[in-house]
């Protein structure tokens, strides 16, 4: 098999199984595969937010982490510059901060920059060609994408230039074309330029007239390697997202505190109250995740975020910047320059030093639960990583279960829990994309049906 990939949308997926069939390693397939994601994905991640990549090289083993998430600029919002929008999600209403100052430096463009002068093996301009042309074209929202433009249709079209990029004048609906030709001619000249004109030139300085980012603070960004963090389960080893950002080891708290217990909903609640006394937060964040294991088992864990998405666009561009600074849940960064802490926690699960398990997740606040319920499937379960991502879960915490199957709901509710029924799958409990490499060699892959995920096999 040439590879395996899985993501948050058929379309992002597609594009980096094409550049595996090109021949191209996991990193590329990675690339590719994100900045189609930047169109058919676009409130949840873009060139104007941050991210992270987990890279083990199966030549020689090695393992990497790229932290290219968002960083302080030098001057901080105050309380009352974010602007407040109240988001309905149905069921529930959730506050959002958003606005100019919300805004904190984006790393996305140089981290993936980065990552393919390290691990890259196809030109870079190879891998834009798709991005370019759906940017142009446009993609047509399907259901699970509708569903975020509505939810999130406030904060999309907060400024006249979010609204003009989204509008117009409303959301836009299921089997409706999102066109976005202005982003086409960025990501057109990242291909032919590389990020520089990002950070130094003058879409740098286009940006820094626009929101409270100085040029300054675009010049001085750099991409940080890391050692992952790692942690044992089960016999293997999890590498994730280390400190300073916070959604790796809340992972590595909720796998130690299940142990070797069978991942029953009530051994999986207990451990999800073990990841909620390390984090006293709340929110809903949009990320996409991208997991890909190539023909010669290297592995990539991408994840990308724009926050809870900001509405302010960078006149000329497409592009759309974060709302990171607006976020309650994310803290840490208090000098110019320093990272934000994230919850992102892409990840691999390696067995006798090999990948096991490639994983991420969607979700904020939700989503090292999200994972936390897939690694036990797999893992401890035995599930294959499709039926793993498929799987009813709980969401627990402040002793309320929020529970997608009955008899979950069920032994939760005995077990003394307030508990809320959800009638469907929904990406209130994240948006998990993971690839497995099974005993015999071969590969299986799954995106997440709640945020209409896909995978594909490369024969």
């Amino acid at each position: 098999m040439r590879g395996a990939l899985a993501a948050g949308h058929p379309l992002t997926a597609e594009a980096g199984a094409d550049v595996l069939r090109a021949g191209g390693n996991a990193v590329d397939a990675c690339i590719a595969a994100a900045a189609v994601s930047w169109v058919c994905e676009s409130p949840l991640t873009g060139l104007g937010g941050g991210g992270f990549l987990v890279v083990h090289e199966a030549r020689d083993a090695r393992r990497r982490l790229l932290d290219f998430f968002v960083a302080v600029p030098e001057r901080s919002a105050a309380p009352e510059e974010l602007v407040e929008l109240v988001v309905d999600f149905g069921d529930t209403q959730q506050i959002f901060y958003t606005g100019p100052a919300s805004v904190a430096v984006p790393g996305t463009a140089l981290g993936l920059w980065e990552a393919h002068a390290r691990w890259g093996s196809m030109p870079w301009a190879e891998l834009f060609g798709q991005a370019v042309r759906f940017a142009r074209e446009g993609v047509v929202l399907n259901e699970a994408q509708a569903y975020l433009h509505r939810i999130l249709d406030l904060l999309l079209r907060y400024s006249p230039e979010g609204d003009a990029l989204y509008g117009p004048g409303r959301a836009l609906g299921v089997g409706e074309r999102f066109v976005v030709p202005e982003l086409a001619d960025t990501i057109e000249r990242l291909a032919a330029e590389g990020p520089r004109f990002l950070y130094h030139g003058d879409v740098a300085a286009r940006l820094a007239a626009h929101v409270p980012v100085t040029l300054a603070d675009l010049a001085r960004y750099e991409v940080i390697e890391r050692e992952p963090l790692a942690t044992r389960y089960r016999g293997g080893e999890l590498l994730t997202n280390p400190p300073p950002s916070s959604g790796g080891r809340l992972l590595a708290v909720g796998l130690d505190a299940l142990g070797d217990a069978e991942a029953t909903p009530l051994a999986i609640a207990r451990a999800m109250e073990a990841q909620a006394e390390a984090r006293h937060a709340d929110g809903v964040g949009g990320t996409t995740h991208i997991s890909v294991v190539d023909g010669e088992r290297n592995a990539a864990s991408l994840s990308c975020s724009l926050g809870s998405s900001s509405g302010i666009v960078v006149p000329g561009t497409g592009i759309h910047l974060n709302n990171m600074l607006g976020e309650s849940h994310l803290t840490g960064g208090e000098r110019p320059g320093e990272r934000l802490r994230s919850l992102m926690a892409p990840s691999l699960l390696l067995r006798d030093g090999r990948p096991r398990l490639v994983v991420g997740s969607a979700g904020s606040t939700r989503l090292h639960g999200a994972m936390l319920q897939v690694v036990a499937n797999v893992v401890a379960r035995g599930l294959d990583v499709g039926e793993a991502v498929d799987a009813p879960r709980i969401h627990v915490e402040a002793g309320v279960a929020h529970c997608e199957d009955p008899a979950a709901a069920d032994e939760l509710e005995e077990a003394g829990y307030a508990v809320v029924r959800w009638r469907d799958r929904n990406l209130f409990f994240g948006g998990v994309s993971a690839v497995e490499i099974r005993d015999d060699g071969s590969l299986a892959a799954a995106g997440d049906p709640r945020r209409g995920g896909a995978a594909v096999v490369v024969a």
